[in-house]
């Protein structure tokens, strides 16, 4: 099962890397976010998920839960999503004032589209 989440992780970071070297506002967006899941999997899969109880003191059992990894994976989520919106509004407000999303546009730069 680790192998299959590993092959996933390596298939979300390349994916996200290939978006990412992209010249369009949202496929960089989207990039970004293939990227931040990637890593909440790596961070999943490094936390070695276990059966076990709770972990609530007093209890006598030998096997229980890690609560971190899940903390951790909980709270990059939240940071993952609203840093996604806010770069989301920032693009459509920008497509809105220049009329475009291409990165070389926005940089002022000359392209051909013959390539």
């Amino acid at each position: 099962m680790e192998l299959l989440i590993a092959l996933l992780i390596g298939i979300l970071f390349s994916a996200g890397t290939y978006m990412i070297l992209s010249r369009r506002l949202l496929r960089i967006i989207f990039g970004t976010s293939l990227l931040s899941n990637g890593t909440l999997l790596f961070l999943m899969t490094s936390g070695k998920l276990q059966r076990g109880e709770s972990p609530i003191l007093g209890k006598l059992s030998t096997t229980y839960t890690d609560p971190l990894p899940q903390a951790m994976i909980l709270t990059a989520i939240v940071i993952s999503f609203a840093t996604t919106a806010f770069c989301l509004v920032l693009a459509y407000r920008t497509y809105q004032e220049i009329g475009s999303d291409d990165v070389d546009e926005l940089l002022g730069k000359e392209h051909d589209d013959d390539h």
